[in-house]
């Protein structure tokens, strides 16, 4: 038996264990040191939100062109095929949207930030709707729609910010996310050594 974190683990969930992280049980140190990068790549991100959100548009400007351009190259390949000149539309705003973004990376910000915003608002109101289908369920249904009403206010004060929020949102999301994918890999990291 194997102790961790205060419970006793049996041979076959050890086993278990064991067969989802593989080799990684062995190497937690090194989780540990990337998770500790992340998080302090995401700190130093925090603080340089506006390079960050311009660094994030530009990349997505590259993937989007390159995507557009392998895209035009399968549409060529593909003769016979009655949407061809759909997929090749696609393709060109695909390539006409990496340009923009990449020659235009404030605009772009403008874009990315405007649909962010949407989304966070039309994610909460799914999310509200879905808590109260819940209700009555025996579910926790107020979460949900504590969920929904959290995305309806970000979303509304990315909005009422809007083109200012433009200017920083996309490297805080940036950087927030790196420092929690960094904290996950921390913690499993140390899940990890207390299960050796």
């Amino acid at each position: 038996m194997s102790k961790a974190n205060g419970s006793l683990y049996s041979r076959e969930q050890f086993s278990v264990v064991q067969s989802v992280v593989g080799d990684l049980g062995k190497h937690w140190g090194w989780l540990l040191a990337l998770g500790i990068l992340f998080i302090v790549l995401g700190t130093v991100a925090l603080g340089m939100s506006v390079a960050v959100t311009v660094a994030t548009v530009l990349f997505f400007g590259v993937l989007l062109a390159i995507g557009g351009v392998f895209q035009v190259i399968e549409a060529f390949k593909c003769r016979g095929w009655k949407s061809i000149l759909m997929h090749i539309l696609i393709a060109l705003l695909y390539i006409g949207g990496g340009v923009v973004m990449i020659t235009e990376p404030v605009s772009g910000s403008l874009v990315l930030t405007a649909f962010l915003g949407g989304v966070f608002i039309a994610t909460g109101l799914l999310r509200i709707v879905m808590g109260f289908h819940l209700r009555g369920t025996g579910l926790r249904w107020g979460w949900m729609v504590f969920a929904g009403l959290v995305s309806l206010v970000l979303g509304g004060m990315i909005f009422f910010q809007w083109p200012m929020s433009a200017l920083w949102l996309i490297g805080l999301l940036v950087a927030i996310e790196m420092i929690f994918h960094g904290w996950a890999y921390v913690m499993t990291a140390l899940a990890l050594k207390a299960l050796r």
